[in-house]
């Protein structure tokens, strides 16, 4: 296997983030995703091993947080549970990196209290496990109700949503808003709890539908990811030994399946988990990553029409190549360590 120098995956980080400030500088881009974007340029900047790209990284994400601040950090009368959301997302990143907005968070915390688990997660996870009978949104635009099997707008057949795309989407929400201090329908804890339940991960199929699989990458991931506070800590893979082996045994299946961002996720985990550089999986992993780069710098799809889906694979692709600073084995909420433990056994 060809090996990689530090000074191509430090040329390849850099041209990447390149890409990311650049399309977040593109006004539409910033507008439909200033959130995501700020979120980026924040766990870059607080995790990354090497010193200069903290500073650029900060650099890049202050800028871009005042400016968020100024143009798009307003929460209206009439809001809805995905914008409040949104906004949490991105005052929680904006926060971090030193740009914050007190007044705002208090107005969030009290048009938060507005909506139900079900508006914010899809589900009540204190009743009831991730559900199947959730309609991805239909091709005409309609965001359509749970359980409805047929277009309320145009009555052509709806897709489900895999239960794992709502639990990750759940994982996420739930944890921000903790961390930030608005509570997003549930505690992170509520929804963490359904752990058991979606175990075993699936299996790749060999033939038919592979939305589970796929999905259940990004659950696996984000259980990760909101365990370990966005790679700030590294874990035990004693205290996810299912997630662990999943990531270990599945990791080939990225670059089986082209796919750079679940790659990327698959690469930061098991480094969470101590596996190091000059392991096979994560050289072959980092290998396929440096090969793949576009030559303006991204990850993915470079014809993809929606900005988020070459930005996304971009930040992961990032995060998959680059080193961390990690700070100790440690939960990014240590009372859950028991509940894990049990959980383990």
């Amino acid at each position: 296997m060809r090996q990689f120098t530090a000074s191509q995956r430090d040329s390849a980080i850099r041209r990447g983030l390149a890409f990311i400030y650049n399309t977040a500088c593109e006004p539409a881009n910033f507008y439909s995703y200033g959130s995501a974007y700020l979120c980026c340029f924040y766990c870059i900047s607080a995790t990354s091993r090497d010193s200069e790209l903290r500073r650029v990284a900060r650099a890049m994400g202050r800028e871009r947080a005042r400016l968020w601040r100024r143009e798009y950090g307003e929460v209206s009368r009439n809001a809805e549970a995905e914008d409040v959301a949104d906004l949490v997302f991105g005052s929680d990143a904006a926060d971090r990196m030193g740009v914050r907005d007190d007044v705002l968070k208090k107005r969030l915390q009290r048009i938060a209290a507005r909506f139900s688990s079900r508006d914010f997660l899809f589900f009540d996870p204190s009743t009831e496990p991730p559900p199947k009978d959730m309609p991805m949104e239909c091709g005409c635009g309609e965001h359509n109700p749970r359980g409805r099997k047929i277009c309320q707008r145009c009555r052509t057949s709806l897709t489900m949503m895999s239960a794992y795309e709502v639990w990750s989407s759940a994982l996420t929400t739930s944890y921000t808003g903790q961390q930030y201090g608005v509570r997003l329908g549930a505690s992170y804890t509520d929804v963490l709890n359904w752990l058991p339940v979606m175990r075993p991960y699936p299996n790749p199929p060999k033939h038919g539908d592979s939305s589970d699989f796929y999905w259940a990458i990004y659950a696996v991931t984000h259980v990760v990811y909101t365990l370990n506070d966005y790679s700030a800590y590294k874990l035990s893979p004693s205290w996810l030994p299912d997630e662990y082996a999943f990531l270990k045994r599945n990791l080939t299946e990225a670059i089986k399946m082209a796919d750079p961002e679940a790659l990327g996720e698959f690469l930061d985990s098991l480094k969470s988990f101590g596996l190091v550089e000059s392991h096979p999986l994560i050289r072959k992993g980092m290998n396929y990553l440096l090969s793949s780069q576009n030559g303006d710098g991204s990850w993915g799809d470079a014809d993809a029409e929606d900005i988020y889906e070459r930005f996304h694979s971009t930040w992961t692709g990032i995060d998959g190549l680059r080193e961390y600073s990690w700070r100790g084995e440690r939960l990014s909420f240590q009372r859950l360590k028991p509940l894990l433990g049990g959980w383990a056994r």
